[in-house]
Parts: C-alpha cells; structure tokens; sequence
C-alpha cells in the first residue's frame, strides 16, 4: 500500500495551502495530470508555486479555445462546455493518455490521478455569477483496477473574475489534497473543501462520490451533509440515490412539488401525489415531457424532533425513491421561497399539492414579520406568476366535515385576501380524492409501526411495508458512517 494511505494526526489542524501542495509533490507516488478550462490554471499554479512539482505534475494544460476543446475531448452531443458530461469527457481523456504513456513496469508504486475542471467565470455585464464543475479521478492503491471519483458543481458569488479565479484554485487544492488524504472522512472532508474559503464567496450544490474506496458512501446523506453546513440551501436526489444538480434538473421545466414529512410515505401522499399530476399535465400550458415531479422535505422537518437524525432522514429517502420519485431537500420553510428557487430556473409552470393545513399556514402572518412587506412581499413572490396551488381536502376529527378551499377557516385579517385568490384560481381542489385514506397520517404510522401495533402496512403504497420490514426502517440507530 502506497504512503499516502497512512492516517496521521499531524495535519488535523488546518495546513495551508502551500503546506497541502507541498505534501502532495513531495509524496513521491502521486503523480497526475491538470486540464483546467474557462478560469485559467488556477489550482496547478499552486502546485508550480510550492515547489517540487516535477515529481507530480505530469501535464497541465487550458484548451480555452472551443475548437482547439473540441479537436481535444470532442463535441458534446448539447454542444455545451461547462457541463457534467464535459467534466466527465475530460477525465475519461486525461487518465486514458496517463495510462496509456506512463510504463506501469517502471512506475508500479505511481498512484495516477487527473484532476479537471470547465467554468464560466462572471461575465463583463455582472448578469451571470459564474459557475463550474469540478472533480478528480484518481487511485489510492496503483493495483487497483477502478478508479474512485469525486465530482462536484460550483456557484461563485463574488463579483469579480479575478476574486473568483482565487477561489477556484484553492478549492481545487483542497479537493486534490481531501481526496488524497481525507477519503476516509467523507463528511469531514465536505468542510474541508472550504479551507480558507469564506462560505459567502462559494455554493457547492451538488457532489458526488464514486469508487471501490467510497462503495459505503451514500451520496444522499453526502446531500444533506451539504445544507447542514451551510453549503447550499437546496439539493437533490434521483431515484438511484445518486445526487443531481437543481439547476440542470429544473431547467425551463414544468414542476409540481408535493410537501411532506414522508416518515414514512403513505396512501395519502401517493393519492395527492397522483391526482394533482393528472391535473397539472391536463394543463394546455404544460408538456408532460418536460415535466418534473418532486416531493420536497424541509431541514426544518428533518429537525422536527431536535437534530437531524440522519438514519431517520435515510429512511425516508430510501422509501421515495423506491417509488421512483426524484427528492428535494430545502432550507425554504416558507412556500414563497421555494417558489423564488424554482423561478431561478423556469418560466414554466409551476404547481404546488398541499394539504387544507398547510394551506392555512400559507395565510398566518406570523411566518412573513421578518418582510418589511409582510405577507403581501411574500404573497407577491408566491403568486406573481402562473402559479396553481392544488389543495388536497380534510376531514374535521371532530365534525366529520370535509375541508375544501370553499370552507377552509383562516384568520379574519386574511379573508378578503384569501378570496382575492381563491377567485382568480389561484386555488384548485382535488375532487376525485380517495376517501378512505383521508384518515392516514405519517405520525399516526410511525406510532403504529415503532409500538408494532397491527394494520400500519394496510396505509401504506404496495410494497412499502415489504421494504420497511426487510430494511428494518425507522427502528435503527443512526450509522454515522465515520467518526467525528
């Protein structure tokens, strides 16, 4: 096993960035290439800088013009270039040319690795922050046959090319070095990679990581580990639990978002997923294959009950996306910015499901004190554009009434501004609701399921119960994955 596998305490406190590059060149096995487009070659300066660099750069090179990019990697089939698939293109390129004209006979300790990035800086107009998409393909052990990988995407928010030219640089020595040094620590490593990095500068909003050293790093919990620390405000996740990025998932596209707790997913929420769908595509406005569904739950859910739980949170997860739904995980506990989010993305259409409930919570004015427009500010960013609330109904425990738009009790201050929307069909009812599932409630499940009392897995969609009882969801403790 190569050197750089040895664990050892002396760089736990912060290193420098010169201290990190140095240790990387002077490692005598690492040894790799740098192919860096769009912001100069940033991070191999640094490596250039610190000295000794000739035992670990093999190449370093910025094809910044698109013909002389495209003769190298060739043309991308969306003819883009700061793209995952570009990213992707390069590693493949740059690790096959190290393998193919570097002897294995005579270097059989060398650990090969190809680092690359493709980014947008800011453009002159200041319209457009910039951002890019980053990652490393590389080898801990020079036996081993398949490459690990960690890829990310960036979004700057300073405002000047040069400020954001820095950052990318030292970002990308923070990775080289986490990924060489650091790989064991997945979650510590996360934080890592904002090393003398001020947060307000850089998003990260997606990662992933990938290889024989990360085969028990669920990508998912890597997703939350990025709102925990205030990387991000929203991520995704598809239903192969690999991360996705917002932006290229929600582009241009029609969206219908369902709110929940999911703890687990029930009759309910399938019912209200189900119906408003088919009204939503009914929708002349709205193509139904350009359409994306997604069921959102907010930080402040997955803390419901303290901290976050994070096998609670797996859990959760691990049931969506065995229905096959895509996952959002936010930081928008207000309706209004979940809407302001997507709208960053797409002028399409855009519907939210909710229950009699949550639509209530939408007119209580404590939620918009902080507006120095209150409710109406945020009214106006929720409503401003084509937007449709689709309200699944309720029945009263207590009367047995049937909770509709037409009879949902809000406070008297809000009335006249609730019919303001109600009557422009702002608001739509699902009236073809299952009515025998009306009384499911995640809560009342957990309880159930937790006390193993009967009749939980007849609330559940098919299939569920099997899996909840296979995977013994929500009975386990937590597994943290790593030591803290």
């Amino acid at each position: 096993m190569a050197s750089v596998l040895k664990r050892d305490s002396v760089f736990e406190n912060i290193p420098s960035i010169k201290a990190k590059t140095l240790r990387i060149n002077l490692n005598p096995d690492i040894y790799g290439t740098f192919a860096e487009i769009g912001a100069g070659q940033e991070t191999a300066r640094h490596f250039f800088r610190s000295g000794g660099a000739s035992g670990t750069i093999a190449k370093a090179m910025s094809a910044y013009d698109k013909d002389f990019s495209d003769a190298i990697y060739g043309i991308e089939t969306d003819g883009r270039y700061v793209t995952q698939a570009r990213l992707k293109t390069m590693l493949d390129y740059e690790m096959q040319l190290m393998e193919e004209r570097i002897s294995r006979e005579n270097h059989p300790d060398r650990l090969f690795f190809s680092y690359a990035n493709t980014v947008a800086t800011i453009d002159f107009s200041k319209r457009y922050k910039g951002h890019g998409w980053i990652g490393i393909r590389y080898q801990l052990d020079p036996t081993q046959k398949e490459f690990d990988e960690i890829i990310l995407h960036i979004r700057f928010k300073q405002n000047e090319a040069r400020l954001q030219q820095e950052t990318l640089g030292i970002l990308g020595v923070n990775l080289i070095y986490g990924a060489f040094y650091k790989y064991h620590k997945p979650k510590k490593m996360l934080k890592y990679l904002y090393d003398h990095i001020d947060k307000d500068t850089l998003e990260i909003d997606m990662i992933n990581f990938s290889g024989p050293n990360f085969k028990d790093v669920d990508n998912r919990l890597m997703s939350l580990q990025l709102i925990k620390n205030d990387m991000t405000d929203a991520v995704m996740f598809g239903p192969d639990g690999n991360n996705l990025l917002p932006a290229a998932v929600l582009y241009k596209k029609n969206i219908l978002a369902l709110r929940g707790s999911f703890r687990p997913v029930t009759k309910v929420n399938l019912d209200m997923f189900e119906k408003s769908y088919d009204i939503f595509i009914r929708d002349k406005g709205v193509d139904q294959n350009n359409t994306i569904v997604i069921f959102e739950i907010t930080l402040s859910n997955l803390k419901a009950s303290g901290e976050i739980d994070e096998q609670d949170f797996m859990d959760r997860a691990e049931l969506l996306c065995s229905l096959g739904h895509s996952v959002m995980i936010s930081k928008f506990q207000e309706y209004y910015k979940l809407v302001e989010y997507f709208n960053n993305y797409t002028k399409n259409r855009i519907g939210l499901t909710m229950g009699v409930n949550n639509l209530v919570d939408i007119f209580d004015e404590k939620y918009y004190r902080h507006l120095s427009g209150g409710i109406l500010e945020a009214f106006g960013k929720l409503f401003f554009k084509d937007l449709q609330v689709y309200l699944y109904p309720m029945k009263n425990p207590d009367t047995g009434q049937i909770m509709t738009s037409n009879n949902v009790k809000v406070h008297p201050r809000m009335k006249e501004l609730y019919k303001f929307f109600k009557y422009n069909g702002k608001v739509m009812d699902i009236i073809d609701y299952e009515p025998e599932v009306m009384h499911i409630f995640s809560r009342d499940v957990l309880k159930k399921l937790m006390n193993n009392d009967e009749g939980w897995e007849k609330m559940l969609p098919e299939g569920i119960a099997e899996i909840i009882k296979e995977r013994q969801l929500f009975t386990r403790k937590a597994d943290n994955q790593e030591t803290e």
